[in-house]
């Protein structure tokens, strides 16, 4: 179920807050799923709305919020943030409108 102006497709995103962020600085930011976190996603791109000051967890636990499922994958998934693989902690992270968030999950081959 999504909330109306909370997620939306890949697309343009924008900048701002509104009133419903509480005033608190948030942007929008593209959310790239690779293999079994876009299995557990459901899809594969989209843009949700995140505070401009967060650490790395935080944003995870974002991303969990809008999709639970992805709570398995927690321990050995790989979290990259403008192309930079980023470690899931207490990293602050300042966002910038349209950055490039990755959900990348170990990938077997053979």
């Amino acid at each position: 179920r999504r909330s109306p102006g909370r997620r939306r497709r890949c697309g343009p995103a924008a900048e701002g807050s509104s009133p419903r962020d509480g005033g608190s600085m948030r942007c929008q930011v593209s959310v790239l799923y690779f293999a079994r976190s876009a299995e557990l996603a459901g899809l594969r791109c989209e843009t949700l709305s995140v505070p401009r000051e967060i650490t790395s967890l935080q944003l995870w636990e974002e991303i969990v919020k809008a999709h639970p499922r992805l709570a398995v994958i927690r321990d050995q998934v790989v979290f990259a943030v403008r192309q930079e693989y980023v470690l899931l902690g207490d990293q602050l992270l300042v966002l910038q409108p349209g950055d490039e968030v990755a959900i990348i999950p170990p990938i077997s081959g053979g």
